[in-house]
């Protein structure tokens, strides 16, 4: 396979809302503050990495009791929302990671999750070397099947004035509870002495399920010919 002139450089909030919409199995955008980074292949825009603050206070109630740090210390990679490509999402991820850095000097350590749920056992994360410490809140209430659709907790509370399953029943008597199998998490400290209060929490890697989905996603979204993909950076 021909190696792709690889390019990596600040995103727009227009680039990063297509590519997760065009090319993240969530469809959208992550809530909240976020360090874009684009990645363009042969001059054509092919997705985006994302970090931020995540969506689980509980985060960073963990790292600073785990790992004594602060909110500022610790983000999350909330997105790797790509088309077709060539070059290794590893590789991305590792400039992604020295962007990261540069924009937050004070920053230690970055946690990302693979779902379960999704089928995906974090095996670009694997491949970059990040350090596997198990799976984060299996069993927790993820949302409920409403009218055979899957609608999450939020969206309930807002359609019927209440999340829990009561309010569910409002919009369909025969509403269900979903339950998440939980998510795999990884972390990749970003110096040596992070690493070293990370590494007692290391566990063996997960190995791939059978039905997983690609981590790659490349072949359930639109590959980077799309005309409509933005085609600047910041």
């Amino acid at each position: 396979m021909a190696k792709a002139d690889l390019r990596i450089d600040w995103a727009t909030h227009e680039a990063a809302k297509y590519a997760c919409v065009n090319w993240h199995y969530s469809g959208c955008l992550p809530a909240g503050k976020m360090v874009k980074v684009g990645v363009w292949e042969n001059k054509k825009f092919i997705g985006v990495v994302l970090f931020s603050c995540g969506a689980s206070p509980p985060l960073f109630v963990w790292a600073e009791r785990t790992l004594g740090l602060s909110k500022t210390g610790v983000c999350e990679l909330t997105r790797i929302a790509l088309a077709s490509h060539v070059t290794p999402v590893s590789k991305i991820m590792k400039i992604a990671l020295l962007f990261l850095r540069k924009s937050n000097p004070g920053l230690r350590a970055v946690v990302s999750f693979a779902d379960l749920d999704e089928g995906h056992h974090g095996g670009i994360y694997q491949a970059g070397g990040w350090i596997y410490t198990g799976v984060s809140n299996p069993g927790n209430r993820q949302g409920y099947m409403i009218k055979g659709r899957k609608v999450h907790c939020r969206s309930v509370g807002a359609l019927a004035g209440s999340n829990s399953l009561a309010g569910a029943r409002k919009l369909d008597p025969n509403a269900t509870e979903v339950r998440t199998l939980g998510k795999h998490k990884y972390l990749m400290p970003l110096d040596a002495e992070m690493r070293e209060r990370i590494l007692p929490l290391s566990k063996p890697y997960p190995k791939r399920a059978k039905q997983a989905m690609a981590d790659t996603q490349s072949a359930q979204r639109q590959g980077g010919t799309d005309p409509h993909a933005p085609k600047g950076s910041a």
